[in-house]
């Protein structure tokens, strides 16, 4: 097999995307310069930024976003107070008219979002009217501070049923629902988008959080001009957030709707793990911000040469392809257990898997201190691999299977002679 025998293309309600990566409803999908951009870099499609019918007036806070890092990797989060678009509603339709017209084979998705019942059915057949493929309902902006906007809804159920009837109702083309993660369980408020007539979901959007704050004048970034809010926190922080929700949803055997995995997406390996839990297509922001649109090229290639060594030759038999090694944790073997095992040929001698495994795991290594090297205490190993997660140099601690009649020894090491100190009392259930 060879990359010419790989198909990108996806099946998303009844709409071909030529592949499965597509700007999501934000700041880069602003505007009709910027999503052609995107297109001639290779994105399949574009999640519009979300309309703004006119009757309220949308004015950013300034400034709009704050770039949260750590360590020595920037941009892990990203936090913003942005709203929904603030260009007047003719000149959006208008550039979606242009879009249609010079890249009738990208895909187009109107994100809307209503302060009524009657805008969300205007802003619905305006989108249609215009050339939308799709329509995204946002019900999950985490900053609309009014009553029935954005997250508001995403936390009141019957609101996602009724505002996705009203939309299904006036149009003709596939409807999405875009759930909120500020929530404990996604697949309730999924199911009342199915109720009321969504062909799929999205998923998530931002995470409600705090990233910093500003210790000159204890002011939660972004500080705009003395005070700071709650808001939406993006980029791979939230990965694993996205992911979960992402999968609970594909496994819900009643849900049962396509998926669009949304959620600290930047490279092939990030989108092919969404594919890989349920989603058949991806939506990027933070990536966009941090990289610009040229991210796509890798995206393509490096999922393009995944499935040639893989010889999946298309990106559709890849969609849940984890999900049935998913499972709970009360399902683990724990019969079979493991220990670490440590290759100190290119060891540098820090030190720093002897200082957390006595601090927080097994007590499993002693120190060399002439050699400047661990010594491992095999039947001490807990297996948790910490040691390997903080270790600067990649390949030297790896984990092992052990025999299945190895047996673990205490973890920690205490003065044996506390044990006749310590009288124990069994349990009793009647105390």
């Amino acid at each position: 097999m060879n990359k010419n025998n790989i198909d990108l293309s996806i099946d998303f309600c009844g709409v071909t995307f030529k592949n499965p990566f597509l700007l999501s409803s934000s700041p880069v999908s602003n505007s009709a310069e910027m999503v052609a951009r995107s297109f001639e870099a290779g994105w399949g499609g574009v999640v519009f930024k979300t309309l703004n019918s006119d009757t309220t007036p949308i004015i950013h806070p300034s400034p709009r976003m704050n770039g949260y890092g750590y360590g020595n990797k920037r941009l892990v989060g990203l936090q913003n107070v942005e709203m929904i678009s603030d260009r007047p509603l003719k000149d959006n339709l208008a550039d979606f008219l242009y879009l249609k017209k010079k890249y009738p084979g990208h895909v187009l998705i109107s994100s809307i979002m209503g302060f009524s019942n009657d805008e969300w059915a205007y802003l619905a057949k305006v989108s249609e009217d215009n050339g939308a493929d799709m329509l995204e309902l946002n019900f999950s902006c985490p900053h609309m501070a009014v009553e029935g906007a954005g997250h508001h809804v995403g936390q009141a159920f019957d609101l996602i049923e009724k505002f996705t009837a009203t939309v299904k109702q006036c149009v003709s083309i596939p409807v999405i629902a875009k759930m909120t993660p500020n929530i404990t369980d996604m697949t309730e408020p999924a199911m009342y988008a199915k109720q009321g007539g969504a062909d799929a979901i999205s998923a998530i959007n931002t995470v409600s959080g705090i990233s910093q704050i500003d210790l000159d004048g204890f002011i939660p970034k972004p500080n705009v001009f003395g005070i700071g809010s709650v808001s939406g926190t993006s980029g791979p922080a939230i990965k694993p957030i996205g992911l979960r929700f992402i999968s609970d949803m594909a496994k819900c055997e009643e849900l049962s709707l396509p998926l669009s995995g949304i959620g600290g997406i930047e490279t092939w390996i990030d989108a092919l793990e969404y594919i890989l839990l349920g989603a058949s297509t991806i939506q990027v922001t933070t990536g966009i911000i941090h990289y610009g649109y040229g991210i796509v090229e890798d995206m393509i290639e490096g999922l393009t040469d995944f499935m040639v060594e893989k010889k999946i030759a298309r990106v559709k038999d890849l969609v849940g392809k984890a999900l049935p090694n998913l499972t709970t944790t009360d399902k683990f073997d724990l019969k079979r257990q493991g220990r670490a095992e440590y290759d100190l040929t290119n060891c540098v001698g820090c030190g720093q898997c002897y200082t957390v495994c006595r601090d927080a795991a097994g007590f499993a290594l002693e120190w060399d201190q002439e050699k400047r090297r661990p010594i491992l205490n095999e039947d001490k190993c807990l297996s948790c691999m910490i040691c390997s997660f903080v270790c600067p140099v990649s390949g030297i601690i790896s984990y092992t299977e052990m025999p299945g009649t190895w047996k673990r020894q205490d973890a920690c090491v205490m003065d044996r002679s506390l044990e006749t100190q310590i009288k124990f009392q069994p349990f009793n259930s009647n105390i």
